[in-house]
């Protein structure tokens, strides 16, 4: 591609979409949030938000869609690890020059190593653990609520609630966290069955800043239910590292509270992040269109 080429990077995950476009030098031109973006939980409100986002972006640059066909793009998704979710997003119609489809995680594990290899452990809206190894890419975890996403947010919201209905029944002692949750809904048992039923993994993720919040205070459920989560990614850790991932980083929202918990055996392999998901999606990115920009203008954008 020529000089008039474009960058984009979209790190879209469950609570939210975050991209930035950039011009083959590396300058960054636009950068934008919008809603979540799982592909795994609705297709199309996904692509809103990420559509939402870019278009932004390319309002900032005093761009429009016309200048599409420049763009190289890579959206990193959430759900975009199921292969189903994959084909029905390569549908939708892009018109980008250039377009590399992938996962969320798989942008973090880019960015936070700087395309070298590493592994990621995500606990965010959902949890997963992520390595690349020469290249190949390594999956462990993340398939989602109600089956898997152990340690995520939505993980810990749902912890907290089925502990709620416990302690209602006199299976568990209420804490000040319980009585919190109930009161949410009213404290009104058959209320939380009727919600739950419908609600979302991000409508789960709500309640984790609650159990956070009473754990720092030392609530007794609190602490249980992230001292659990923690496990969890303990485990996701250590495949990670029996697959060869020496190096590896947290990322997510909840990360940072669970780190305080878990093993030894995962501290010691823990490194900080070069970058975030979003650097990582550029990096990605730009790797498809082969732009040789200098990585001082570059790393602009690895902040997290």
């Amino acid at each position: 591609m020529t000089g008039d080429m474009l960058v984009l990077g979209v790190d879209g995950g469950g609570t939210r979409c975050r991209a930035r476009l950039c011009d083959a030098a590396g300058d960054r031109l636009g950068e934008a949030i919008s809603g979540p973006a799982n592909i795994g939980y609705g297709l199309d409100e996904a692509f809103a938000s990420v559509f939402d986002a870019i278009f932004r972006c390319l309002a900032q640059a005093h761009l429009s869609p016309n200048h599409f066909p420049q763009i190289v793009a890579c959206l990193a998704l959430a759900g975009a690890t199921e292969p189903a979710e994959i084909a029905a997003a390569k549908l939708q119609r892009q018109g980008f020059g250039k377009l590399i489809l992938t996962s969320d995680a798989h942008a973090a594990c880019v960015g936070a190593h700087d395309g070298a290899d590493g592994g990621i452990l995500v606990a965010g809206t959902g949890s997963i653990g992520l390595a690349v190894l020469d290249g190949r890419q390594h999956r462990v975890g993340g398939w989602g609520l109600p089956l898997s996403d152990e340690g995520s947010g939505a993980w810990i919201g749902r912890e907290a609630l089925r502990r709620v209905l416990m302690a209602y029944d006199g299976r568990l002692a209420w804490t000040p966290l319980l009585r919190k949750a109930f009161e949410r809904h009213g404290s009104v048992s058959h209320a939380i069955v009727q919600w739950a039923a419908r609600a979302s993994p991000r409508d789960f993720g709500t309640l984790a800043p609650l159990v956070i919040e009473h754990a720092s205070q030392r609530d007794d459920a609190g602490l249980e239910i992230l001292q659990e989560a923690a496990r969890h990614v303990d485990i996701l850790a250590n495949r990670l590292v029996a697959l060869g991932a020496q190096r590896l980083s947290l990322a997510g929202a909840v990360a940072p509270h669970l780190a305080p918990y878990l093993a030894a055996s995962t501290r010691q392999h823990l490194v900080e992040p070069v970058g975030d998901p979003l650097y990582g999606a550029f990096l990605l990115a730009r790797a498809a269109c082969g732009s040789s920009a200098a990585n001082e203008k570059i790393t602009a954008g690895r902040s997290r």
